[in-house]
């Protein structure tokens, strides 16, 4: 079977030999770009899920080989023929554990098969799977992913979603976002399945352009200068609730990681902000005669074994 392949190296504007934090770079620059709560325009949120999509893969130290196993295939809109063990995949809805490939967003999960027993969606798809019956009569619900973002989690939202069930009707739902929802749990909509089965709706928080959630509590980094660690300071920093002042304790070392209490996701968790020490790489004279009266006069070495 052909089909059609996706570039996740187009995707995100890096050459295929980009090193990790160059394939990082690109995505944090075009999610801000993209970002469906800052970007209005009517492609803003299938762009985002394509870039989404694309860095999931391609930061992942697993699947990235993986995605480069396709090898000489790789021109971006050609058909060709997946790797070995591709055929071994059941698609369509005529029994318990297929899939419709035409229902497939996620390009990498359709060739080498659904991550931890689920599968990913993109921004805007849900797809909707079975479980086998366990008796006679029995009518179980049906699963499907809601990706969201990061923003509506922390404020809570009602967002319009179309759900795809097996027997290929489409169906729109409003469907109320509880405040602090974290990433793997379930939405329950009563009724609103196959016959009217219940339809339960497994929340996937999409990757944020400046954060990493891990349960209630959120993950970001901060540059800061040679001086302000060494000297300490108050600076500016972003959360989802706004700027706020973040003491910059004397003597902080580039890893050092600083918390800010229940600024986390809808407050329920705390910030955690990574430091790391900036140095400039374009001195002007000034600068670098400050620098050079530092090396001459400064008697920190931090080689120097102490004791």
């Amino acid at each position: 079977m052909n089909v059609k392949y996706k570039d996740y190296y187009q995707s995100l504007g890096v050459l295929r030999n980009a090193s990790a934090d160059q394939i990082k770079r690109a995505y944090r620059k075009l999610a801000q770009q993209y970002h469906p709560d800052r970007n209005n325009s009517a492609d803003a949120a299938t762009r985002f899920s394509e870039i989404s999509e694309a860095y999931g893969v391609l930061s992942d130290p697993q699947k990235r080989p993986r995605y480069d196993q396709l090898g000489d295939n790789w021109k971006a809109g050609q058909d060709f023929r997946p790797p070995p063990g591709y055929e071994t995949f059941t698609f369509g809805s005529r029994g318990p554990g297929g899939f419709d490939a035409g229902n497939v967003g996620n390009f990498f999960e359709m060739l080498f098969g659904q991550e931890q027993g689920r599968p990913r969606a993109g921004f805007e798809e849900l797809f909707a799977s079975t479980h086998r019956p366990k008796g006679a009569g029995h009518r179980p619900p049906q699963e499907a992913i809601l990706p969201i973002t990061l923003e509506k989690s922390h404020h809570g939202a009602t967002q319009s979603v179309t759900l795809q069930v097996p027997d290929g009707a489409g169906k729109t739902l409003e469907v109320k976002i509880p405040r602090g929802i974290t990433d793997g749990k379930v939405i329950r909509l009563k009724n609103q399945g196959t016959n009217g089965t219940d339809m339960l709706l497994r929340v996937q928080l999409a990757p944020h352009p400046q954060y990493r959630s891990q349960g209630h509590d959120l993950h970001t980094d901060l540059a800061i200068t040679p001086w302000e660690a060494a000297l300490g300071a108050t600076v500016d920093i972003a959360t989802l609730d706004g700027v706020v002042a973040l003491t910059i304790p004397t003597g902080t070392s580039s890893g050092r990681r600083l918390r800010l209490a229940e600024r986390g996701l809808a407050g329920q968790g705390d910030l955690l902000v990574t430091i790391q020490i900036a140095v400039p790489t374009d001195l002007d004279r000034n600068d670098r005669a400050l620098y050079e009266q530092l090396r001459d006069e400064s008697s920190f070495d931090p080689r120097r074994k102490k004791g």
